[in-house]
């Protein structure tokens, strides 16, 4: 099964065509060993609204299996990228963000500093990761192995998930 995949970068100077976006295209190059295909990619600035406005999209619209956002999870007073997601999802997944910060923080103490948040829409699992290019990576090495599984369940897998 190919999973079809959002990808949403959030950064002010991004959307402004200041900054090229580095860690959008190394999400989309590494997604095909999910197996993903990316049918929806995009940058936002960084404002609750355009980011909700998005994933909504992706979740309503456009049915994706999996949203993973990068960016905007810090500290920084422009950074609301998980409260745009928590006003949008309907269960959250704690488990995700809380590996992705203990895998992290093994790598850099900054880590832990990371507010991102993973949860539900429908049967849209949506992920933030943080906006540093060896961030995203690390993070998606994190994930890969589990998501399969999870994306799957979301489709109604009634299969046990736990080995005999």
């Amino acid at each position: 099964m190919i999973y079809r995949v959002g990808l949403l970068t959030i950064s002010d100077r991004g959307a402004k065509g200041l900054r090229t976006d580095t860690s959008g295209p190394l999400l989309a190059q590494r997604i095909v060993r999910l197996p993903g295909q990316v049918d929806r990619q995009g940058i936002v600035p960084d404002d609750i609204e355009a980011i909700r406005k998005w994933l909504l999209h992706a979740a309503d619209h456009d049915h994706l299996d999996l949203v993973l956002t990068t960016g905007g999870t810090g500290l920084a007073p422009s950074d609301v990228t998980p409260e745009a997601t928590l006003s949008v999802i309907e269960r959250i997944v704690p488990g995700l963000s809380e590996i992705l910060r203990m895998e992290g923080y093994c790598k850099s103490p900054y880590a832990i500093l990371s507010r991102a948040v993973a949860g539900v829409r429908g049967r849209t699992l949506m992920i933030n990761l943080p906006g540093s290019p060896r961030a995203v990576l690390e993070g998606l090495e994190i994930l890969m192995p589990i998501l399969p599984h999870a994306l799957d369940k979301m489709k109604g897998d009634l299969s046990d998930c736990g080995s005999s």
